[in-house]
């Protein structure tokens, strides 16, 4: 069984009169153990698709199942709960909060955990070495560059062991070095055994992927017309 399976998935929003819509029947599928790359231009839908996919965003119709759960069947607490216990977050800006160090903000998503203070410590460093700044532990976000911030946001992501990382734009606040440094860090993760999707609007990370899903006007394009 596949560990994520979109079915038919539309959202819509309404703007004053106008019914605007960000997904149109879209239907995907991956397989545990993949990086997957979502790209198009800019309103085709991407990052409305990874919320949905990220239970973050009830759709307006369709399903998503993960790891055989239908995340919108779950109520509130539950999903919250799904989500803290099988995915990870990373996003383009980063999201540290500026008077923590690095370590703190790692230990962050370990709040609602029940375990040690120093079990929780212990796990933020580790996710810290995996992502290379055992180092810089007791770094503040303004000590970091920006490439490091984005693997101090990549350790909180994956300090609860998560099955699966989505990612909206990454790379999308860094220079071409750092970017790729941190696609190769993704990659790296997923070798490991993390299933990745990322949203991307550079069509170099794709390389970096086992296969890229192209959206246009909220569709998927089929792989003959991208």
């Amino acid at each position: 069984m596949a560990l994520i399976e979109i079915r038919n998935i539309a959202k819509e929003y309404r703007s004053g009169d106008e019914i605007v819509q960000a997904l149109r029947g879209v239907d995907i599928t991956i397989q545990a153990g993949e990086f997957i790359t979502i790209m198009g231009q800019s309103g085709s839908g991407k990052s409305t698709l990874l919320s949905v996919l990220g239970g973050m965003n009830h759709p307006t119709s369709g399903e998503v199942e993960m790891a055989g759960v239908k995340l919108y069947e779950l109520p509130g607490e539950k999903l919250a709960d799904f989500r803290a216990e099988n995915l990870g977050f990373v996003f383009q800006s980063f999201h540290l909060i500026s008077y923590l160090t690095a370590v703190e903000n790692v230990m962050l998503p370990l709040a609602i955990v029940k375990m040690s203070s120093s079990a929780k410590k212990a796990a933020a460093c580790q996710a810290l070495e995996r992502v290379g700044l055992g180092k810089k532990l007791d770094r503040l976000p303004n000590q970091l560059s920006g490439g490091e911030q984005e693997r101090v946001a990549i350790a909180r992501a994956i300090v609860n062991n998560p099955h699966i990382l989505l990612a909206d734009e990454p790379t999308g606040n860094l220079d071409s070095k750092s970017s790729q440094e941190v696609m190769g860090l993704f990659q790296e993760l997923n070798v490991a055994g993390q299933t990745v999707v990322m949203v991307t609007h550079n069509p170099d990370n794709g390389a970096y992927s086992h296969r890229t899903i192209t959206l246009k006007d909220g569709a998927v394009m089929a792989p003959e017309l991208v």
